[in-house]
């Protein structure tokens, strides 16, 4: 079968002919795949430059391939070196952090020890330690009992001269300015029962009263419509269960109208001889201050202060912290830098510490002043108290 030149010409186009070989192609024929020969030279070059430029691709296919492995390869190697070093690296850089943050403490404490230290003396100087406010642990029973016995010894020597500070001469007198103390002071009370005890100087005597004038006598105390029907009441119950005579049992005392146990107290204390404590405001607040309860409940602090000393002291402990908290140990501003049991005391630092200006806070004879009892005991270094209307 004779082919047709055309289509020979087609299916050779990609294979390059030597030049003046092969057929002539028509002029007038279409060649889509090929550009027309003008001649075989330019043919040549045509298959000269394709095939320059399949080299040049797969060479240039080849190097990208090697580049590839290579980088491939580079990488694998990197990778793999970098692990192993990486435990070795991080340990490194852990132990460079380290010895960094051990370098700015050790530079922090050395630029503050001296500021600390100077500090330190400082405090150390110009103030008594507080017994146990910083200790590492609890302050134990056998050490509180010894500071708390210390501290009583030490307030002896302080006032040596501690008393009751009220007016009396017989149980019967010290019951009834007992009971008119309340929501006062031991100073006006004293101003006001010389008149009082004049008038009316017996259970009896009293329990007889006429109230108005009773009353009238009372004013000056405060609250003397209650005090008046108190000094009544247990003036008849004197005069009615007990024969006229105050009784000496605490039982007794307390059923008593407008007496309680603090009242009890004193009058046992310091009318029999029956040793008691006597929880006023200043006996709990001192009480407190010395670390000795944290009770607010008169009867709890009773018991707990009283289970730290023996019976024979409870009456003059009871004096000679009440006379501390008058003059020194103030409710609102405790003058710190003149209180001569500061060393001792777990709240020093609470109220004045200055000595010069803690010397200006002492009351009574401390200050150079009087005393609270127009008739004091002998060895009483202040002065007597002025009768009412005198001050």
């Amino acid at each position: 079968m004779t082919r047709d030149p055309d289509s020979a010409v087609s299916e050779q186009a990609p294979r390059t002919a030597a030049p003046g070989v092969g057929a002539k192609a028509d002029p007038g024929a279409d060649a889509p795949d090929r550009a027309p020969r003008r001649s075989g030279k330019v043919t040549s070059k045509a298959a000269e430059d394709a095939a320059a430029k399949m080299v040049a691709k797969a060479t240039a296919r080849s190097a990208a391939k090697a580049a590839t492995r290579t980088a491939a390869r580079t990488a694998s190697k990197a990778t793999a070196e970098s692990a192993a070093k990486a435990p070795a690296k991080t340990a490194k850089a852990a132990a460079k952090r380290t010895a960094k943050t051990a370098a700015k403490r050790t530079a922090k404490t050395a630029a503050t020890k001296p500021a600390a230290k100077a500090a330190a003396k400082t405090a150390a100087k110009s103030a008594p330690a507080k017994a146990g406010a910083a200790a590492a642990k609890p302050e134990s029973r056998t050490a509180l009992v010894r500071r708390a016995r210390r501290i009583n010894r030490e307030l002896a020597e302080a006032y040596p001269y501690a008393h009751p500070e009220l007016d009396f001469e017989n149980p019967f007198q010290l019951l009834i300015a007992t009971v008119l103390s309340a929501q006062t002071t031991d100073l006006r009370v004293n101003q006001t029962t010389p008149a009082l005890f004049a008038k009316y100087p017996t259970p009896e005597a009293m329990a007889a009263a006429d109230p108005e004038e009773l009353e009238q006598l009372l004013r000056p105390t405060g609250f003397f419509r209650a005090k008046a029907k108190s000094c009544l009441g247990l003036s008849a119950a004197i005069r009615d269960r007990f024969g006229g005579e105050v009784p000496n049992r605490l039982e007794d005392l307390v059923t008593l109208p407008g007496v309680g146990r603090k009242t009890a107290n004193v009058v046992l204390g310091n009318a029999f001889g029956v040793p008691g404590i006597t929880v006023d405001t200043h006996f709990g607040r001192l009480a407190r201050r010395f670390g000795w309860t944290t009770s607010e409940d008169a009867v709890k602090i009773e018991q707990e202060v009283g289970s730290l000393f023996p019976e024979s002291e409870w009456t003059m402990l009871s004096h000679r912290l009440i006379f501390h908290g008058r003059r020194v140990c103030h409710s609102r501003k405790p003058a710190c830098g003149a209180c001569p049991i500061a060393p001792l005391c777990p709240s020093y630092g609470e109220g004045e510490t200055d000595p010069a200006k803690a010397a200006k806070l002492l009351k009574y004879e401390l200050s150079g002043g009087a005393g609270q009892r127009l008739k004091p005991p002998p060895g009483f270094p202040g002065k007597p108290a002025p009768a009412l209307g005198a001050e």
